[in-house]
């Protein structure tokens, strides 16, 4: 399936799969911070490699990011990337380093599990609804955590995959806190579904690709 053969219902489709995963993540993070979560999937879109490097803030901007492959019936590649003021924020709630900041390395080890953690909840939520929805079973990888430049960390998750799709599926996440007075955290989920895959998934949905 290609870039320009998505149809607006299979979008439709896709956007309840990752509104599913928002909910499963959002429960997941409020048990984790002990307060009340909500998590909302405002669009999904299907970008090409470079649209999706500009959507994560350009390939110059460095970003935290979780990666994992999934293995199974339909693999790809996943990434959750977080802007760097907003990765704090978890860090600040999950540990006592209230003080903690990416601009004063080296970054203690219980900072970066606790960002690991989170990363995990949120790929491993959308994962699972991903699973749930199409019914097809899906394996992750351990999930890897970077900090570094959108070009690199894409690059890097990239490199040692022979056969990758030729786009990518952007679903964007907004998250908000109990208190209201707290900025709503950004996050940008991405799907990149192997050759095949795609068609894959959406057979298993009853989804034909003629939608």
């Amino acid at each position: 399936m290609h870039l320009e053969k998505m149809s607006t219902f299979q979008l439709d489709v896709l956007q309840e799969i990752g509104n599913i995963g928002a909910g499963n993540a959002a429960t997941a993070l409020s048990t984790l911070l002990n307060r009340k979560i909500d998590m909302k999937v405002p669009s999904v879109r299907v970008l090409s490699f470079e649209e999706m490097m500009e959507a994560a803030g350009g390939s110059e901007t460095v970003v935290a990011s979780v990666f994992l492959r999934l293995e199974g019936e339909a693999p790809g590649s996943m990434f959750f990337i977080l802007p760097l003021n907003q990765a704090e924020f978890f860090i600040h709630q999950v540990t006592d380093e209230v003080n903690f900041s990416f601009t004063n390395p080296p970054y203690s080890e219980i900072a970066l599990s606790a960002l690991q953690e989170v990363g995990n909840i949120l790929s491993g939520s959308y994962l699972s609804a991903l699973s749930d929805f199409t019914g097809l079973t899906l394996l992750p990888s351990v999930p890897s955590l970077s900090i570094d430049m959108v070009g690199a960390t894409i690059s890097y998750g990239l490199i040692e995959l022979s056969q990758m799709g030729d786009f990518a599926i952007l679903i964007d996440t907004i998250l908000t806190g109990s208190d209201t007075s707290n900025e709503a955290i950004q996050g940008h989920f991405f799907l990149l579904p192997d050759p095949d895959s795609l068609e894959i998934m959406f057979t298993a949905l009853g989804v034909s690709s003629n939608e």
